[in-house]
């Protein structure tokens, strides 16, 4: 593992600081049932897991036949919110993970797919809002430039004031490995060892939390 300097750490939310995401594409397969899409619970995890709003209501309109109204996104995206109010949970070992990287002196910051508004509700109800103050939080989605696009890493680390090739990325999904790859930046893949590699670029692989903090100190040549 080459060695280099790691200047600032960033946090995908879903999946890797938020679990239940599953929560969120159970509502969207309810949705594309109702406009007659036949998918099942199961289906549309894989499908629509990390994806962008816009292009699953697109993806649903062309899998039904049916109409989705222009405002499907922002409709689910509130959905969403209200129902990660009451229960959006910490992946398992989420809080340590968080105080040992703060250990290691290192700032963090979060950039996801989901809309600020949504990640307000997920941090106030898992207290990670004690952990990432409001402006170290950025939305591709606000920015209108989803993953896999670069732009929501690359937003990070010029607000940081740091290279993107010292950042490290936190990841769980095929888009979001993609969008820190293309970024030039050092990219960590939280999955269970089962699951199959992301079909871009190459990443570090780890299967739960407790482990990210030694992958950062074996990669960082300043700490």
């Amino acid at each position: 593992m080459k060695k280099k300097n790691i200047d600032l750490v960033i946090f995908d939310c879903d999946g890797v600081l938020v679990g239940g995401e599953s929560l969120s594409t159970e509502l969207m397969a309810d949705e594309a049932r109702k406009y007659g899409w036949n998918i099942t619970n199961n289906q549309a995890d894989k499908i629509f897991s990390g994806g962008e709003l816009k292009k699953i209501g697109e993806l649903i309109a062309e899998k039904s036949g049916s109409k989705v109204p222009d405002d499907w996104a922002i409709m689910m995206e509130r959905k969403i919110a209200e129902m990660m109010r009451t229960k959006a949970v910490t992946v398992d070992g989420a809080e340590n993970m968080l105080q040992d990287i703060i250990a290691l002196d290192l700032p963090i910051r979060v950039g996801s797919n989901s809309s600020i508004c949504e990640m307000d509700a997920k941090f106030s109800k898992t207290g990670l809002d004690q952990i990432f103050q409001k402006d170290r939080i950025h939305s591709a989605r606000d920015l209108n430039i989803p993953k896999p696009n670069p732009d929501i890493y690359l937003y990070a680390a010029q607000e940081e004031g740091v290279l993107p090739e010292a950042c490290i990325v936190l990841e769980d999904s095929d888009a979001g490995v993609e969008a820190a790859v293309r970024a030039g930046m050092t990219c960590v893949l939280l999955r269970d060892a089962e699951k199959p590699d992301p079909k871009f670029g190459d990443v570090i692989r780890i299967d739960h939390l407790s482990q990210f903090a030694g992958v950062v100190q074996s990669i960082a040549s300043n700490l």
